[in-house]
């Protein structure tokens, strides 16, 4: 055992020699590219991850992952000059995607900032309403069991759910525990709004309310060439019918 003498000079050693690794991660080593907006060059850091944020258009990873995702639809023909598109929590770069593609693009919230002032536990829409709903990074801010049911509600059969959620694949089981103070939340899921951190019983919570899934990984050189994150992944969950 160190004594009390030696541990601090042991985390004043290792605090100096992580500030001077991150000081030259704060300024970037590799070029990206970003496929959203087509910035080529460094991108910044956010806190403690390094390269994941494009100074030109403010995308993160998430952002990028589902713009290769929107790509490859698009060569598949998922697609469709008639999709209905409902977006939460949109991202502006997905409108300016979409919007003279398809036949009808929804923004929404449950503030007043998007088109429709909208809860996605509790949709006031007919069922069969949209052919296509977009949910980056929202399903862990709610109750998702809920959530879910609308979601299968409201697309018309053969309609899919573009979705994606911060995931530790490496966890059978999601991480939820009732009660958590903000510090608490901030601590155990990475964020004081979060309500839980997946693990890959994911796709059982989609599979619960009657969607099929499908999975988009990106993988190298992708990966790294868009800085994005290993093994992020978009899941389409897709209503059964027509």
């Amino acid at each position: 055992m160190r004594s009390p003498e030696e541990i601090a000079e042991k985390l004043e050693l290792r605090a100096r020699r992580a500030i001077d690794h991150f000081t030259g991660l704060a300024w970037g080593g590799t070029p990206r590219l970003c496929p959203i907006c087509g910035y080529e060059g460094m991108f910044s850091p956010v806190r403690h991850k390094p390269e994941i944020w494009c100074p030109s258009c403010d995308s993160r990873p998430r952002h990028r992952l589902l713009k290769l995702w929107f790509d490859q639809a698009a060569n598949g023909a998922e697609i469709r000059p008639g999709t209905r598109v409902l977006h939460f929590a949109a991202e502006p770069w997905v409108g300016d995607l979409l919007r003279d593609r398809v036949a009808e693009y929804v923004t929404a919230d449950i503030n007043d900032l998007f088109d429709i002032r909208l809860d996605i536990e509790a949709m006031d829409l007919p069922d069969a309403r949209f052919d296509m709903l977009i949910a980056n990074h929202v399903l862990e801010h709610v109750d998702d069991a809920r959530a879910f049911a609308e979601i299968a509600r409201v697309l018309a059969p053969g309609g899919r759910a573009v979705i994606t959620v911060p995931m530790v694949e490496g966890w059978d089981e999601t991480y939820e525990v009732e009660g958590l103070t903000e510090a608490e939340r901030k601590l155990q899921y990475g964020d004081p709004t979060h309500v839980r951190f997946y693990g890959r019983d994911f796709r059982d919570r989609v599979r619960a309310a009657g969607l099929s899934l499908a999975e988009f990984t990106a993988t190298e050189p992708q990966v790294s060439r868009h800085a994005l994150h290993r093994g992020e992944k978009v899941f389409v969950a897709t209503k059964p019918g027509a």
